[in-house]
């Protein structure tokens, strides 16, 4: 099955510590709708949202995996389905084609627009932005997006070593 990873997911480590049969597919974009830092995620911390807008103009850019039907429960459950993710069904634009997947879209009871991410949270989808070659101006726009320091040392320390995986580790 497909899945369209835009949030931390884009960082392969994580993606492939999460779900091990995901492959790697293709690059695309998510007409009509915004990526926004709004998610409340258990962390009381900003996650990313597909928030859809319906605007033509409006587009989420990330990757598509192949992740074997099995394994869509340990997905699930990294991403707190139920509660705060919903699954909702998409469709990708690529290069070569359009692409049916899945993607998780925030529950609106778990939006709120005046959280701030962590800054751990926000390198995985700027270091995956970066290595999936996403726009340019995409990648900025998520460079800008405000975060802030976790003050659970413990918790961005784990972070920490996940993402000091090198690019011998992005094996997509």
């Amino acid at each position: 099955m497909n899945y369209f990873a835009y949030g931390s997911n884009l960082y392969w480590p994580r993606m492939r510590q999460r779900v091990p049969s995901a492959r790697f597919v293709a690059v695309g974009k998510l007409p009509g709708y915004v990526l926004k830092f709004h998610k409340r995620g258990a962390d009381e911390s900003a996650k990313c949202n597909a928030y859809p807008t319906g605007l033509a103009d409006d587009e989420v850019y990330g990757v598509v995996f192949n992740i074997d039907a099995n394994e869509r429960p340990l997905l699930d459950a990294a991403e707190g389905l139920g509660n705060g993710y919903n699954h909702t069904q998409i469709e990708i634009v690529t290069y070569a084609s359009v692409l049916t997947a899945f993607t998780y879209t925030a529950d609106p009871r778990f939006i709120d627009d005046n959280l701030t991410s962590f800054t751990w949270y926000k390198k995985y989808v700027v270091e995956g932005a970066k290595h999936y070659v996403l726009p340019a101006t995409y990648i900025r726009l998520l460079e800008n997006i405000d975060a802030v320091p976790d003050d659970d040392h413990q918790r961005a320390r784990r972070h920490a070593d996940v993402l000091a995986n090198t690019a011998a580790d992005w094996d997509s």
